[in-house]
């Protein structure tokens, strides 16, 4: 049961990140001057799955636990989308704008996906919140 928990912790606090990332990205869609010089740009987060050693592994139950790590949060490399804006305080010489390459729809799209994994392992955790709780009910019987 402790595997499983501290399984499905990492799992939300991988999400957690993930939704604060995009988040993040989502509020800066429009940010063309950053203090490090030009517009913003995209974060996207990378996971990582790690098996997890098992207290009471058999030879019949050959699946094993895998805990979700992040292993960064790396910076889009990709050209800003330019959009011709004369008028604009941050307009190039032939006046162009750089805005982040942020597509809104996409990244609302991915927060939501994110947000209902978050609540998967909450639910989840739940559920094995209350086998555990079971189970003691169990022992303390005999």
């Amino acid at each position: 049961m402790f595997d499983a928990q501290d399984v499905l912790a990492a799992g939300m606090s991988a999400m957690r990140l993930r939704v604060n990332t995009i988040a993040s990205n989502i509020a800066n869609a429009e940010t063309t001057r950053t203090p490090d010089g030009g517009p913003y740009k995209r974060k996207d987060v990378v996971m990582t799955a790690t098996s997890t050693p098992r207290a009471f592994q058999s030879a019949l139950d050959e699946m094993t636990l895998s805990k979700p790590g992040i292993a960064a949060v790396v910076e889009d490399q990709q050209d800003p989308r330019k959009v011709f804006q004369p008028g604009h305080p941050d307009a190039d010489k032939e006046g162009y704008v750089a805005y982040p390459n942020i597509n809104v729809v996409q990244s609302m799209t991915d927060l939501m996906t994110a947000t209902r994994l978050y609540q998967a392992n909450v639910s989840a955790s739940r559920s094995v919140m209350e086998m555990g709780r079971e189970a003691r009910k169990i022992s303390s019987s005999f």
